[in-house]
């Protein structure tokens, strides 16, 4: 067979391919994320009942600031990710944002405060009920973002799940935060910031081996 032959052979019932398909795809993934994680906590913990107090709400708002910033920051990304060749040209930087914002307002928090009520700003009232729900809470989101990139074609797979894992437990964080009573920055700051860069690392890992070709 000519050369000439074969290429037309192979290219007769060729189709555009949707390069949309992974963006929608991990669209959907985070929207239903979302959603599963805010339904788990409403079921189990339920929503904080002083949220229509000025202070309780702002608080609310603050966190979910921090945390859907960090989810939202690392959708980006993974837009990018999901696509062979655009993982260049996009940095890692851009996800130390949020965490950057919410740890400096943590220090000027501190600095105004006296040092002997240091340790109950950043302990709060039930950090390791923080760590472990946030941690926990992320596996449905994760789970659903990694069978949207499935879709795409991502190379760099322990950046790729580890930015997955950051995107989950942003939503986690979230959502766990309409459940927390502890309103400090220095605790968001500690507590939420270390469960989210678990889940990152968790979700690297995992990566490697879930979002193999």
């Amino acid at each position: 067979m000519k050369t000439a032959d074969l290429i037309n052979q192979l290219t007769v019932d060729l189709k555009p391919v949707d390069y949309r398909r992974a963006s929608r795809a991990l669209g959907f993934a985070f929207a239903a994320g979302s959603l599963a994680a805010v339904a788990a906590i409403c079921l189990t913990l339920g929503l904080r009942p002083d949220l229509r107090e000025p202070h309780a709400l702002g608080f609310l708002m603050l966190k979910l600031v921090f945390a859907a910033g960090v989810a939202a920051t690392a959708f980006v990304l993974l837009l990018r990710l999901a696509r062979p060749g655009q993982a260049r040209r996009s940095s890692n930087l851009v996800a130390a944002l949020p965490f950057v914002g919410i740890v400096l307002l943590a220090a000027l928090d501190l600095y105004a405060t006296p040092d002997a009520q240091w340790a109950a700003l950043i302990a709060g009232h039930a950090w390791p009920k923080c760590l472990a729900i946030i941690t926990v809470m992320a596996a449905a989101p994760y789970a659903l973002m990694v069978l949207a990139l499935r879709w795409g074609a991502p190379t760099e797979l322990w950046r790729t799940g580890a930015l997955a894992g950051l995107l989950a437990g942003g939503v986690s964080a979230s959502a766990y935060a309409l459940a927390c009573g502890d309103d400090s920055l220095p605790f968001v700051a500690c507590w939420y910031s270390s469960a989210i860069l678990m889940c990152g690392l968790i979700g690297g890992m995992l990566g490697q081996r879930l979002l193999r070709w």
